[in-house]
């Protein structure tokens, strides 16, 4: 299932696996991104926590987990080609992670829809 979170990343989530990037929405407001600083495997997740940044021409901008978890790993082909971010958002993932659940909060696309509109 896909969810949202305020801090505009999303997550697909199955039983006890994540994967976690970038919504299209932050992507278009970083514009070109240049660098990705990714944690690596084996690192732990805390939900609201810094886990990584993005660098674009206009900002570098925190990535703030949306659930707990442990990285199992990482988009490495971001390190050479983070422009993929902003060329795919949706269907570029960040990293994947174990998790126990997803956690209460996140958002469904209805939702964050209505969140950004508000923006």
């Amino acid at each position: 299932m896909l969810y949202y979170s305020k801090n505009h990343l999303w997550l697909k989530a199955d039983e006890n696996t994540a994967e976690i990037g970038l919504t299209d929405y932050a992507a278009e407001r970083l514009g070109n991104i240049f660098f990705v600083n990714l944690p690596d495997v084996g690192e732990h997740l805390s939900a609201g926590e810094k886990f990584g940044d993005v660098e674009s021409v206009k900002t570098v901008s925190d990535l703030i987990s949306p659930v707990d978890g442990e990285i199992t790993e990482v988009n490495e082909a971001l390190l050479d080609e983070p422009e993929a971010i902003s060329e795919d958002p949706l269907g570029t993932w960040l990293v994947r992670a174990r998790i126990e659940a997803v956690p209460d909060g996140l958002l469904s696309e209805e939702e964050y829809g209505a969140f950004k509109e508000k923006l």
